[in-house]
């Protein structure tokens, strides 16, 4: 791979038919690949489907060094790295769950300097191995990406503090390596309000960061809002709403874990297949699920708003609030 200066447009456009197979990039993609090309710090606000994770992947691909993502969701990750291997490209992933041998396998090639992505949570980042690793001066990293970037806002100030601690993260990595090394800092989201994307920016500490901000909103999207007066006529109208697409691919919300298995138990009752999902699971039953519902075996899922950032699943052809969400970040 060549370095960033070396890239010419060309350069790029050649690597992303190569790969992906398209002949031209959706806008912003061009736009935002050239500002990470070129070491910038970024904030990108882009709507689901709109092809965010090609923006900092072809970037880190085409650059020498390293590029580190941080994801919430084990999901997530290997939905992504399991793509990028599908195209014999060098990207991992570490977390908590995943084998002793494959971890080990992942941490001496990055040792090696052979991977150009690698995928992790913000805690696996500040695991003390994970992190003296990284901090060796031979390791060359030359950019880090947060992926669902609201969750710092939603998330770190309560049960994921790790999400806090991203903005000391570049100063530090950068006293361990040679002179004159960048760090770029990227934030990808669908979902932040002018507030939110001060507190992203004020967080990671972004150096100047250019700006892209695109609407959420998406013409193949179809939104319905529908009144109802009381809890069972609730009931009866997603009965009769999942009856005509009981094998297509969905998921129902919720506000509490409580609900979701309430509705789960009944739906399941009436001989559908599905399942609750909420934060109070195991690490080990959520990813269950999630590799259950990506794969087919669960037609949909009856989740509160821990379940479903950024997966990608094509089918999917209906989502419904069954309870208004508490914050509008949250639909």
């Amino acid at each position: 791979m060549n370095n960033p200066e070396q890239t010419t447009w060309n350069n790029v456009r050649e690597a992303f038919r190569k790969i992906w197979g398209y002949d031209n990039f959706r806008p912003p993609q061009g736009e935002i690949i050239s500002c990470l090309l070129k070491g910038k710090d970024a904030l990108i606000i882009m709507p689901t489907g709109g092809g965010k994770s090609i923006c900092f992947q072809l970037p880190a691909l085409l650059k020498t060094g390293l590029t580190l993502v941080i994801s919430p969701l084990v999901a997530l990750m290997e939905n992504q790295v399991q793509e990028l291997r599908d195209r014999s490209l060098p990207a991992s992933l570490l977390h908590s769950q995943i084998p002793n041998s494959q971890k080990q396998k992942t941490l001496q090639a990055l040792q090696q300097n052979k991977l150009r992505l690698l995928y992790l949570s913000p805690e696996t980042l500040f695991n003390k191995k994970v992190w003296n690793l990284l901090c060796q001066p031979q390791i060359k990293i030359n950019g880090l990406i947060l992926d669902e970037a609201h969750c710092l806002v939603q998330w770190g100030e309560t049960f994921r503090p790790a999400y806090r601690r991203l903005g000391a993260v570049r100063s530090a990595l950068i006293k361990s390596k040679t002179p004159n090394t960048n760090i770029a800092i990227a934030a990808f989201t669908a979902t932040a309000d002018p507030q939110a994307q001060n507190i992203i920016k004020k967080t990671l500490q972004l150096q100047n960061p250019q700006p892209f901000l695109l609407s959420p909103y998406r013409n193949n999207l179809y939104l319905k809002i529908q009144k109802i007066c009381t809890p069972r006529s609730r009931r009866q109208q997603l009965f009769k709403f999942i009856k005509t697409r009981e094998k297509q691919a969905g998921l129902i919300y919720v506000r509490t874990r409580k609900d979701s298995e309430n509705l789960a138990e009944i739906l399941q009752q009436k001989d559908y297949k599905t399942i609750a999902y909420h934060a109070g699971l195991s690490a080990e039953e959520r990813r269950n699920i999630e590799k259950a519902w990506i794969g087919g075996e669960i037609n949909f899922v009856v989740c509160t708003s821990a379940f479903g950032m950024g997966i990608n699943k094509p089918d999917v052809r209906w989502v419904i609030h069954f309870q208004a969400p508490s914050l509008l970040s949250e639909y």
